[in-house]
C-alpha cells in the first residue's frame, strides 16, 4: 500500500503537480518541510528586531512610513509561514516554544547588529535581495500552502528591496559622510548576506532530499551565484565597493568568481555564538511574556462567542 502512494507522490513531482495537505508524503518529506518552513518562519520574527530598532530614529516621515510598513509586511509574513507549516500537523505553540527556548533555528544573518542608518538600506537591499532570490524559487516548489504563501511574500519582499537600495543609492551620492556609512554597511553586511544561502552544496546534509522532491529547485551554490552576479553592479552602480579582494568578473564562464567565504563563522553564528544571537532571543521572549494578556484576552473572547453561538 505504501509503495504504491509513494509511487502516485513520485508521479506528481515528475508532473509538477503540487502536493497538498491531505496527500499521502514520506514522513522525510514532512519532517523536512516542518524544519523548513518554521525557519523561514522564524527568521521572519526575529528579522523584525534589527529594523524595528530604528523606526524612532529614522531621519524623515517618509522614511518613518516606509520602515514601518516593512517591520508589519514581515510580522505578516511570519503569521502566513506558521499557518503553512500548521497544515502539516504541527501546532503553532511547539513552533513558537521551540523558538523561544532555542531550540529552533533561524537565519543566521538576524545575529548582526544593525549600526547606523545606513544599515537598514543594507538590509532591504542585500538582505532582503538574497531573500527574494531563494523565495522565487519556493514559489515553484513542490508543496503548495508553502509555494502559494511565497506569491505574496515574494511581492513584497520585492519592495523591500527596491526601498533598500534607493535609501543606499541615495546616500552613497549625498554628502561624504552619507556615503562612508554606506560603504561601511556593505563592508558589514557582504559577507553575512551571502552567507544567507546556506553551506556550500557539498556541506549541506538537506539540500540533495530537497531538490529531489522539488521544495527546493536550486541549490544553495547556485543562488549565490546569482545573487553575486545581480548585485556586483549595483554596487558598482552606486559607487562603493564590493568588500572582496578576489571578486572579479570572469568572462569565461559568464560569472563572478569570488572569494573564500568564512563558514567558519557561520557555524559559530548557527551554533548561538553571534554578535547578537543572546539579544535577539532575550528580546523575542520578553516580547512574548510581556504578551500574555493580550492572547488570553482574545482566548476569552474567542470562547465567550461559542458560547454565544452555541445558546
Amino acid at each position: 500500500m505504501e509503495a504504491n502512494q509513494e509511487k502516485i507522490f513520485e508521479e506528481k513531482l515528475a508532473k509538477g503537480l503540487k502536493i497538498e495537505p491531505k496527500d499521502w508524503m514520506p514522513e522525510n518529506y514532512k519532517k523536512q518541510l516542518i524544519r523548513m518552513i518554521s525557519q523561514h518562519a522564524h527568521s521572519e520574527i526575529v528579522g523584525m528586531l534589527p529594523e524595528g530598532n530604528w523606526i524612532t530614529r529614522a531621519p524623515s516621515l517618509r522614511r518613518k512610513s516606509i520602515l514601518l510598513a516593512k517591520v508589519q509586511d514581515e510580522a505578516g509574513h511570519g503569521l502566513y509561514l506558521y499557518s503553512a507549516a500548521e497544515t502539516l500537523g504541527i501546532d503553532r505553540e511547539e513552533l513558537l516554544d521551540q523558538l523561544l527556548t532555542g531550540k529552533a533555528k533561524y537565519s543566521s544573518i538576524f545575529n548582526y547588529p544593525s549600526l547606523n542608518w545606513a544599515d537598514i538600506g543594507a538590509i532591504g537591499w542585500l538582505v532582503d535581495g538574497a531573500a527574494i532570490m531563494n523565495q522565487t524559487m519556493l514559489a515553484r516548489g513542490s508543496y503548495g500552502p508553502y509555494s502559494r504563501a511565497m506569491i505574496r511574500i515574494c511581492k513584497e519582499e520585492s519592495f523591500h528591496n527596491r526601498q533598500g537600495y534607493e535609501l543606499i543609492l541615495s546616500m552613497a551620492k549625498g554628502t561624504k559622510e552619507q556615503k562612508e556609512m554606506a560603504q561601511d554597511a556593505l563592508n558589514r553586511w557582504w559577507w553575512p548576506s551571502i552567507m544567507m544561502f546556506g553551506p556550500p552544496d557539498d556541506m549541506s546534509p538537506n539540500s540533495a532530499d530537497l531538490v529531489k522532491w522539488r521544495v527546493k529547485l536550486e541549490s544553495n551554490d547556485e543562488l549565490r551565484q546569482r545573487f553575486i552576479d545581480r548585485t556586483v553592479p549595483q554596487a558598482e552602480f552606486a559607487g562603493l565597493v564590493v568588500p572582496d579582494k578576489d571578486l572579479k568578473w570572469n568572462a569565461e564562464r559568464g560569472h563572478y568568481d569570488y572569494g573564500k567565504i568564512n563558514w567558519d563563522e557561520f557555524f559559530s553564528v548557527i551554533k548561538g555564538n553571534g554578535p547578537c544571537n543572546i539579544e535577539r532571543l532575550n528580546t523575542r521572549q520578553k516580547a512574548h511574556n510581556d504578551g500574555a494578556w493580550v492572547r488570553e484576552a482574545a482566548m476569552a473572547y474567542a470562547a465567550k462567542q461559542r458560547k454565544t453561538v452555541a445558546a
